[in-house]
C-alpha cells in the first residue's frame, strides 16, 4: 500500500517534534515543515526568535532522518493575525490572536499549501482529538474535534473555528496524551529538543509587555481613571491599552491625595463615549455578567444545533467548564449562565462543548 504522505508543522519545540516522531515510527512518510512566520519591520518589533526555533527543527528533522521544508508565510500573518490583533485593540476590545492564527493561517494558508504540494495532511502538535462519524441523515463522513485527554493543554479552545473540511486533511497525535508523556517520549526518542522549555505567549511579541507593544501602532489617547460613582482617581493612556478584569497597576489620587493601603481594583469598565476608564473593587456588580451576546458564531459541524441548547462554555483558555443555555433569536446568538461570570471580556472568544466536544464558538459583545 501506499504510504500516507505527511506534513508535521514543526515549530522547534518538544510537541511538535514528537508528533514527527510518532508519525515516522507508525511508518508515514513524513516531511517536516518551519513556517515563518514574523520578523521585525522598521515600524513594529518583537522579541521572536524565529532563527532559534527552526535550527531547533531542523536538528529534530535530521535525527529523524526526514526533510525539513522552510516556507514563508509572513505576509498572510501580518495581514490575517497581526492586522486583526491592532485593529482590535485600537477599538477597545481585547481580540485573541492565537485563534485567529488557527482559522486563516494554520489551517488555511499553510494547508492550503500543504495540499497543492501532493501531500495527503498535515500533523501538528495540538493537543485536541479529532473523531470521525457519520451523518445519520446523508451518511456522509463527519468530523468532531474533541477534548485532549490532558485537560489543562488542551487546545480546542483556540481552534474552535476550524471547518469540517479542515478537520478532514488534519492530525492531531498528541490528542490520548499528557503533556508528561509527551516529555517522556521525547527523551526516549532521544530528540535534541527533549528538554526545551515551553514557549509562552503571543510568539511575535515574546517577553515584551502588551502595552509596549500596541504602543508601535496605537496612540495614546489619555482619559480619566474614574470609580463607578464617577469620583476621578488618576489618568489612563488610552482604553486600548487595557482590559475588563485587569489589575490596577499605579497610584490612585482621590481628593487630589494619594491613596494607599486599600484593597486592589481593576478595570470594570470602558466609558467609549467619556473615554474613562472605570476603575472598582473584586466585589464590583460591574466585574460579573449573568447573560452575554455573541457575534459571528461558528459551528464546526457545519449547521445550528437545536435551541436553547444546554452545554458548556469557556469565556477563556483553562477556565473551568461553565453551565450554559444558549438561545437564537433573529440571528443573535444569547448566553444565559448558571452562574455570574467574572471579567468576562469584548472581543475574546465564547467556546460552547458538550459531552467532551467542541460545538464552535463565537465573538463576545
Amino acid at each position: 500500500m501506499k504510504k500516507e504522505k505527511i506534513l508535521v508543522a514543526m515549530s522547534g519545540g518538544v510537541d511538535s517534534s514528537v508528533v514527527a516522531a510518532l508519525l515516522v515510527k507508525q511508518g508515514y512518510d513524513v516531511t517536516g515543515a518551519y513556517m515563518k512566520q514574523w520578523s521585525d519591520t522598521k515600524d513594529v518589533s518583537g522579541l521572536c526568535q524565529w532563527k532559534k526555533d527552526r535550527r531547533d527543527a531542523m536538528r529534530v528533522a535530521a535525527h529523524l532522518g526526514i526533510p525539513l521544508l522552510t516556507l514563508d508565510f509572513e505576509k498572510e500573518y501580518k495581514e490575517w493575525v497581526m492586522g486583526y490583533m491592532f485593529a482590535e485593540y485600537e477599538v477597545g476590545r481585547t481580540p485573541n490572536p492565537d485563534v485567529m492564527c488557527n482559522k486563516f493561517i494554520k489551517f488555511d494558508a499553510w494547508l492550503g499549501t500543504v495540499r497543492k504540494m501532493g501531500f495527503d495532511k498535515m500533523a501538528t502538535g495540538h493537543y485536541a482529538a479529532i473523531k470521525k462519524t457519520k451523518n445519520q441523515e446523508n451518511k456522509k463522513a463527519m468530523y468532531q474535534l474533541a477534548q485532549a485527554v490532558d485537560d489543562d493543554k488542551d487546545q480546542t479552545y483556540f481552534l474552535h473555528q476550524l471547518t469540517q473540511e479542515q478537520l478532514s486533511y488534519t492530525m492531531f497525535p498528541l490528542g490520548e496524551y499528557t503533556k508528561s508523556e509527551v516529555r517522556e517520549m521525547a527523551r526516549k526518542f532521544d530528540l535534541p529538543t527533549a528538554e526545551r522549555e515551553e514557549s509562552m505567549g503571543i510568539c511575535f511579541v515574546g517577553e515584551m509587555p502588551m502595552k509596549e507593544f500596541l504602543q508601535q501602532k496605537i496612540k495614546k489617547h489619555p482619559g480619566k481613571i474614574v470609580t463607578e460613582d464617577g469620583t476621578v482617581v488618576g489618568e489612563h493612556e488610552g482604553l486600548s491599552f487595557y482590559t475588563i478584569g485587569q489589575r490596577h497597576v499605579g497610584q490612585l489620587a482621590m481628593n487630589n491625595k494619594q491613596v494607599t493601603n486599600q484593597a486592589p481594583m481593576f478595570v470594570v469598565e470602558k466609558r467609549f463615549d467619556t473615554n474613562e476608564l472605570v476603575v472598582g473593587f473584586v466585589e464590583s456588580p460591574l466585574l460579573y455578567k449573568t447573560e452575554i451576546t455573541v457575534d459571528d458564531m461558528h459551528w464546526i459541524s457545519g449547521h445550528q444545533p437545536s435551541f436553547p441548547l444546554d452545554c458548556k462554555v469557556r469565556l477563556r483558555h483553562r477556565q473551568e467548564m461553565q453551565n450554559v443555555e444558549v438561545h437564537i433569536e433573529h440571528g443573535e446568538v444569547t448566553l444565559l449562565f448558571d452562574m455570574k461570570q467574572r471579567a468576562v471580556t469584548p472581543g475574546q472568544f465564547a467556546v460552547l462543548y458538550k459531552d467532551g466536544i467542541c460545538l464552535g464558538g463565537g465573538v463576545i459583545t
